[in-house]
C-alpha cells in the first residue's frame, strides 16, 4: 500500500512546482561549479535513494570529468562536492566562518532535534558556540576526561571478560566482535552522559533505540521527500512507527536526566547535610558523581528565538533528551567504526600487530594487566596505528554537509550563499599525490611524517586527511576519540592474540550503515596472552 502511495505522490506532483526548481537551478547554474545536467525533482529522487557509498561513486566518476569541484542539484539549492585536499583548507580553515553553517534540516531530522538544537545540526550562532564550548570545556578538557580513568578501565574489564567468555563458549574461539566493542562504548557514554553505572537490560535496551535512529535514515527519507499536506494521511504508518521510535528514547532516557538532576539538588544548598554524597564512590572506585555530560546542560540557559529580545531560557526537558542521545550516538558508533576496522587490519596483517605488541612490551614490561593512559604517549607506533586506520577507513566518506553563510570564491568558481557544501573526506585520505601506495595499510607512513612532530589530524596547517573534519565545525571530541581507540586498541592487542578463522580471509569491503562498516562484520579467533 504504501509502494503505490508513493508512485502516486511522486506522478501528482504540480508541474508547476517543477518549473519554480527550474528558474531556481538556472539562477545558480552560471555561478557554480561544473555538473552534470539534471531534471528538476525527479534527479532529487534520484540522488535522494542513493546510499552514501553510491553517491561517492557517482561523484568519483563525476569529478574525474569535470574537476575536483563540481555541483549537482539535489535540493532547492544547489549541492557542491570537494574532493581537493586545498580546496579544502581554503574553504574550512582559510575561509572558515563563511562554509560553518548548516543547510536547513529534513522534517524529520528536524523534529528529533528540536529545530536544530544540538551542537552537530545547529546554525552557526550563539546557540551553537554556547552547546560546543560546553561540551569542550566541561566534559572534553583533558582535565574531566582524567576523571573518567577508573570508568574506563571498568568497560575495559568489562569488554576483556565478554570477549573472553564468547571466546570460551563459541565454535574454536571465534568471537563476532563488534557486538562486543559496540556496548562497551555505549556503556562508557552512558557513564559519562548521566555519571550512573546502569545494569546490562538497561545499557542493551538504551542502546537498541539509539541504534534504530542512526540507521532509519533510509526508512524515514520518504516523509522528508513527499512532504505534501496529505502526507501525513498517506504514510500514517510509518509516521507512527517515526514518532514511536522518538517516545522511546525519551522514555529510556528521561528517567536518568531527571534522576541525576534530583541527585544533584542537594549540592545547591552548601549547608544540606546531604551535600556528602559528592564524595561518595561505587565500590570499584568511580565517582558517582564525577561531573556528568548532563549535568554541565542543566543549568545552561539558551537564546530565546523570535522575539527580538536578548532574553534566555533553560533547556527544555525535550532538548535535554536531544542533547544526550546526540552525545551517545556520536561517541559510539563512529569509534566502534573506526575500532573494528583497525582490528581488521591488524588480523589481516600479523606483523603489525607483533610489532605493536613489542612496542607495548618495551613500555610496560611483562607482567602489566592494563596498559594505562599516561603510557600511551610513550607508543609513537600504536598512534601511527590509529592514524593510519583512520585515514584508510573514515568512519564518515563525507562530513556533515555544511551551507554558505555568504557567496563566496572557490577554486575559481563563485559560489552562492545557502549552496550545500559536501567533503569527501575518504577521496582525500587516499590522494596518491601525498599517500604512497594509498590503498595498503601501512602505519609506518605516520612515522616518517611525524619526525619530531606531531601529526597534524586537526588540518590547521595543511589538510592531509579529515576523518573529523576541519575548521570551525571540526568534531569538537577530536581528542577523546583518538583517546579511546588507542586505549581500547593497545589493550585488546595486550591482552588476546588476534587471528584470522582459519580458512576465512578477511575481507575488507564495505557497506553502509550510519557509517561505513565492514560488509562482512569481523570474526576473530582470539586467545589470551596474559593472565587477566
Amino acid at each position: 500500500m504504501e509502494t503505490f502511495s508513493v508512485i502516486m505522490v511522486i506522478a501528482c506532483v504540480p508541474l508547476l512546482f517543477m518549473v519554480i526548481l527550474s528558474l531556481n537551478y538556472s539562477k545558480s547554474k552560471s555561478k557554480c561549479p561544473p555538473g552534470p545536467k539534471s531534471m528538476p525533482f525527479i534527479s532529487n529522487i534520484l540522488w535522494l535513494l542513493k546510499s552514501t557509498l553510491e553517491i561517492e561513486t557517482s561523484v568519483r566518476l563525476l569529478c574525474s570529468k569535470y574537476g575536483k569541484i563540481i555541483t549537482l542539484h539535489i535540493a532547492s539549492h544547489p549541492v557542491i562536492f570537494i574532493t581537493s585536499r586545498s580546496l579544502a583548507h581554503q574553504a574550512l580553515v582559510q575561509n572558515g566562518t563563511v562554509f560553518a553553517d548548516r543547510p536547513k534540516p529534513f522534517l524529520t531530522a528536524k523534529i528529533l532535534t528540536c529545530n536544530q538544537h544540538n551542537i552537530s545540526s545547529a546554525c552557526y550562532g550563539s546557540t551553537w558556540r554556547l552547546l560546543r564550548k560546553n561540551l569542550t570545556a566541561q566534559i572534553l578538557h583533558p582535565s574531566r576526561t582524567k576523571e573518567f580513568s577508573h570508568t574506563r578501565k571498568w568497560v575495559l574489564d568489562m569488554l576483556l571478560n565478554r570477549l573472553k567468555n564468547s571466546a570460551v563458549t563459541s565454535n574454536k574461539g571465534v568471537v563476532r566482535v563488534l557486538d562486543h566493542f559496540r556496548f562497551a562504548m555505549f556503556s562508557l557514554l552512558m557513564f559519562m552522559c548521566f555519571g550512573d553505572k546502569l545494569n546490562e537490560s538497561q545499557i542493551s535496551e538504551a542502546e537498541a533505540v539509539q541504534r534504530r535512529l542512526l540507521t532509519s535514515f533510509n526508512r524515514f527519507l520518504i516523509l522528508d521527500i513527499c512532504r505534501l499536506p496529505l502526507s501525513r494521511i498517506v504514510f500514517c504508518r510509518r509516521w507512527n512507527e517515526f514518532f514511536d521510535l522518538q517516545k522511546k528514547r525519551e522514555e529510556l532516557l528521561l528517567p536518568h536526566i531527571r534522576a541525576r538532576k534530583k541527585m544533584l539538588e542537594p549540592l545547591a544548598d552548601r549547608h544540606s547535610p546531604k551535600v556528602s554524597i559528592q564524595a561518595k564512590t561505587l565500590s570499584d572506585g568511580i565517582s558517582q558523581l564525577a561531573t556528568s555530560y548532563v549535568d554541565t546542560l542543566f543549568t545552561l540557559e539558551v537564546p530565546e528565538e523570535g522575539n527580538g529580545t536578548a532574553a534566555k531560557r533553560k533547556l527544555t526537558e525535550e532538548e535535554l533528551v536531544n542533547l544526550c542521545s546526540e552525545f551517545l550516538n556520536a561517541g559510539t558508533d563512529t569509534t566502534t567504526t573506526a575500532m573494528q576496522w583497525i582490528m581488521a587490519n591488524l588480523i589481516k596483517y600479523p606483523h603489525i600487530q607483533a610489532k605493536l605488541f613489542e612496542e607495548i612490551k618495551g613500555v610496560v614490561g611483562e607482567n602489566c594487566t592494563e596498559v594505562k593512559k599516561d603510557e600511551l604517549s610513550k607508543m609513537p607506533y600504536l598512534k601511527a596505528v590509529v592514524l593510519e586506520g583512520l585515514r584508510r577507513h573514515p568512519p564518515s566518506h563525507f562530513v556533515l554537509p555544511h551551507a554558505l553563510t555568504e557567496e563566496v570564491e572557490l577554486g575559481g568558481y563563485t559560489l552562492p550563499k545557502n549552496a550545500i557544501i559536501n567533503f569527501m573526506v575518504a577521496e582525500m585520505g587516499l590522494d596518491p599525490a601525498l599517500w604512497e601506495s594509498p590503498m595498503q595499510f601501512k602505519p609506518e607512513r605516520f612515522l616518517s611524517i611525524q619526525g619530531t612532530e606531531e601529526f597534524d589530524v586537526t588540518g590547521r596547517r595543511e589538510i592531509k586527511m579529515m576523518p573529523f573534519g576541519a575548521g570551525r565545525r571540526m568534531c569538537p571530541a577530536i581528542g577523546l576519540a583518538i583517546l579511546h581507540l588507542q586505549y581500547f586498541v593497545v589493550n585488546l592487542v595486550w591482552n588476546f592474540k588476534w587471528e584470522a578463522i582459519e580458512g576465512d580471509e578477511i575481507d575488507l569491503s564495505e557497506k553502509q550503515e550510519f557509517s561505513i562498516v565492514m560488509k562482512h562484520p569481523l570474526h576473530a579467533h582470539i586467545s589470551p596472552k596474559i593472565t587477566i
